[in-house]
């Protein structure tokens, strides 16, 4: 959902997503895509990568969940120091993931989502323009 988002508003830029224990290969959930498309994002074609060395050193910004992933993140790889931040980071919020709840759940997160998205593409908009 998150790369769904940052993705539309950041037009033009490279946005992506891969998670530290990803179902490789699988589709997004379909209530994550179902809430999306019910904002006019499609995320249909979406699927599921592993974090790995490589995509920690092209990435220029690493935005993980919670806590507990940005600390993984950096210790798993050195590289990405000084990249990973929670996408909730200004509102010091950890976004639980919805994995396997009911929409509720997925409506919360999606929720908390939406504003970090909204921050962070704001802050990259100002930087890059």
């Amino acid at each position: 959902m998150a790369e769904g988002l940052m993705a539309a508003a950041l037009p033009g830029k490279q946005v992506g997503s891969a998670g530290l224990q990803a179902l490789v290969g699988c589709p997004a959930d379909p209530t994550a895509c179902e809430l999306l498309e019910e904002r006019g994002i499609d995320i249909g074609a979406h699927r599921a990568q592993q974090l790995d060395l490589e995509l920690c050193q092209i990435a220029d910004l690493i935005l993980v969940m919670d806590r507990e992933q940005r600390r993984a993140v950096q210790e798993r790889y050195l590289c990405a120091a000084g990249k990973v931040f929670r996408l909730c980071e200004f509102s010091d919020e950890d976004v639980p993931d919805p994995y396997r709840a009911d929409r509720g759940v997925f409506e919360h997160s999606l929720q908390l989502i939406e504003g970090g998205a909204r921050q962070w593409a704001q802050r990259i908009s100002r930087v890059s323009s």
